[in-house]
């Protein structure tokens, strides 16, 4: 699993085109919970409001296995590559 979750981080980089906002905070919460696991860090003051973003993003995805957010993560980036390639 480990090495398809390297290949698909690697294949983000490759993107022609720029994903959304949205998909690029997906991108980032999925990779979060697949490496680290649970956020516990604090949450970001009022005016970082892309710290604020990212932090609420990879919140979201709390008690979801590793495995399991590399696996959906793995399955995100391909739809990207499929749409932005």
């Amino acid at each position: 699993m480990s090495e398809q979750f390297n290949a698909a981080a690697e294949k983000v980089k490759s993107l022609t085109k720029r994903p959304s906002d949205d998909e690029f905070l997906e991108l980032y919460a999925l990779f979060k919970q697949g490496t680290v696991g649970d956020n516990t860090t604090a949450k970001p003051g009022l005016l970082d409001l892309k710290g604020k973003a990212k932090w609420e993003a990879w919140n979201k995805q709390k008690g979801k296995s590793s495995e399991a957010a590399q696996t959906e993560y793995i399955a995100f980036v391909e739809g990207l590559v499929a749409k932005y390639a």
